[in-house]
């Protein structure tokens, strides 16, 4: 499989070393004042890349025919206008705010716990608390948005506001320190107990080969997709 990098940070280096193990080759390689190989060529594309550029770089691929893996986070006001750009072209898009497969797992862990502990019928209150090292540009992460729109929707929580509790606003917790990979705990909290789950990533390795498992997967497929279309959860 012959793969587009868009984006070669950190993770988009990752990427790369974990696609040479798996017998692939990286064919283009576009970060802010680089570019190297050829687009044309590739099979599928991963956008790693900053907010700003993430837009940008998937339309690029789309309009080229190349399915686009999309990790980058901080930019899903426009999502709706990529699905449509991806349609309109008759390519591929998937998105995920985590590639991990734990957290994939703690995704579906988080939306049926939401609808146990509906507050209205139990007196909790719920709250998102994620961690990430200081380097992260979006705050909260997109993992934590995921998780709590996953609660709203299974809840009297209209929205999620970050850093404060109103009545029906879902509180997230941001924290930037360190090298942290990305821990996120979901709470529920009582006048009598406290019930919490946690999901904690000791290595980015796990992201970048879910990325590259999602870009295996959706190689000639055409349409908007997820994690649960990889994973089959």
């Amino acid at each position: 499989m012959k793969i587009a990098l868009l984006g070669y940070g950190k993770m988009g280096k990752m990427i790369d070393s974990y696609a040479k193990k798996r017998k692939h080759r990286i064919c283009f390689i576009l970060d802010r004042d680089y570019e190297k190989g050829s687009l044309t060529e590739a099979d599928v594309a991963i956008n790693f890349s900053v907010p700003e550029s993430a837009v940008s770089n998937i339309k690029l691929a789309l309009e080229n025919k190349i399915p686009v893996v999309c990790g980058t986070t901080g930019w899903l006001n426009r999502i709706s206008e990529v699905e449509k750009f991806c349609i309109k072209n008759n390519s591929g898009f998937l998105y995920a705010s985590n590639f991990s497969i734990g957290v994939n797992i703690f995704f579906k862990v988080n939306k049926y716990l939401a609808k146990l502990m509906s507050p209205e019928t139990h007196g909790y209150k719920a709250s998102i608390k994620e961690i990430h090292h200081a380097e992260k540009l979006d705050s909260p992460s997109g993992t934590a948005i995921s998780l709590a729109e996953d609660i709203i929707n299974s809840s009297v929580y209209e929205k999620w506001e970050l850093g404060t509790q109103k009545n029906k606003s879902l509180k997230i917790e941001s924290i930037r320190d360190g090298d942290n990979p990305g821990t996120h705990s979901v709470n529920y909290i009582s006048k009598m107990d406290e019930i919490s789950i946690k999901h904690n990533a000791y290595k980015r390795d796990g992201f970048a080969l879910g990325a590259i498992i999602a870009a295996e997967w959706l190689v000639n497929k055409k349409g908007i997709f997820s994690m649960n279309d990889v994973l089959k959860i």
